[in-house]
């Protein structure tokens, strides 16, 4: 659609006012999504919307590493306090929460090139009210941004509610891409485990493992904070729109399942890997232990014969060599039927 074009897209950093991208809902309008740029949601916040659009809503996304971004927003939105308190906070931890008439979220999202390493996580705000959502983020998230071409394709969410949803959707199909794709990995692990070529195995388990960890650390509480929220929601939250956060609600618990399932699958693939290697490790030693048994006889009568001493025995005799080869032989021999009596 033509209207639905990016005004931001030759700066995904943000415009001047570090703004990525904004856009007007309104159902009632004959275009029900509207791309806008700073400068208009900036008049449209001072004027507010004409009184035949009171279903309209802005949705505006900012990237927090613009310098203008936060004192844009403290100009010219009204954002309760707690959303500029999250955004200071030095290790922000999940959560969703009412503040004044408004939603606070902070929620904990795949970095937007994502290379399954544990520090591809990074964290987005949001504030969402009956007219004005808010996100911002430090570096380029996946959800959000497929939430944004969701939106530059035609969706259009009737309500800030639906947006969240929609945005809470979003980022639970990215958490079901990642599953999959740690689930494709170790599948190639185990194939490559069963045929017996172990290589650096445990060190690639083990990356694997601290990512879900540490997703499934920062996640885990959003299905239950969101749960609590639902149990007294705003007032201008309507009905429907909580009961599509629910669902969401509930799609998210099962990501979240199959990700502790895939940790447990990763712990015995490293716990087998980890038996190999014993196993390995056991049969070198058996190896070096039966060599070292076989040469002790020889060794031992190696140094005997060896002194410089009167009396040796075997010294005038002219088969002494053979003899002394003969016991050497027969010890040997007995050292070599213990130590395999002893393996078997």
């Amino acid at each position: 659609m033509p209207a639905l074009h990016d005004l931001a897209a030759n700066s995904y950093g943000g415009d001047e006012a570090g703004l990525i991208c904004g856009y007007l809902f309104d159902a009632a309008a004959p275009e029900p999504v509207r791309s806008i740029d700073s400068a208009q949601a900036a008049a449209w916040l001072g004027t507010g919307a004409p009184p035949s659009s009171d279903s309209a809503f802005l949705w505006l996304h900012f990237n927090l590493s613009h310098a203008q971004a936060e004192r844009w927003l403290l100009r010219h939105t009204q954002l309760s306090d707690t959303f500029y308190e999250a955004l200071h906070e030095g290790l922000p931890s999940t959560r969703i929460e009412r503040a004044d008439d408004s939603l606070i979220a902070v929620i904990n999202d795949v970095h937007f090139e994502f290379s399954f390493e544990p520090s591809d996580i990074s964290t987005l705000w949001i504030s969402v009210g009956p007219r004005l959502v808010v996100t911002a983020r430090a570096k380029p998230l996946r959800s959000v941004d497929a939430l944004r071409t969701a939106v530059k394709a035609g969706d259009a969410p009737r309500s800030s509610t639906e947006l969240l949803e929609h945005l809470l959707r979003a980022q639970a199909d990215v958490l079901v891409k990642i599953v999959r794709g740690v689930t494709s990995r170790i599948d190639r692990i185990e194939d490559e485990l069963l045929a017996g070529r172990l290589d650096h195995k445990r060190a690639r388990l083990g990356v694997l493992r601290r990512l879900l960890v540490r997703l499934q650390r920062l996640l885990a509480p959003e299905p239950a904070a969101l749960f609590r929220l639902l149990q007294g929601p705003p007032a201008w939250m309507a009905e429907p729109d909580a009961q599509e956060l629910r669902g969401s609600t509930e799609e998210f618990s099962v990501v979240l399942r199959d990700m502790q399932a895939l940790q447990e699958r990763i712990k015995l693939l490293q716990e087998e890997i980890a038996a190999n290697v014993n196993e390995d490790n056991n049969r070198s030693l058996f190896v070096l232990t039966v060599v070292t048994v076989l040469a002790l006889p020889i060794n031992i009568l190696a140094g005997l014969f060896g002194m410089n001493v009167g009396g040796i025995p075997l010294a005038e005799h002219k088969h002494g060599f053979w003899i002394v080869v003969a016991i050497v032989a027969s010890f040997t021999a007995v050292a070599a039927w213990t130590a395999f009596r002893k393996k078997r």
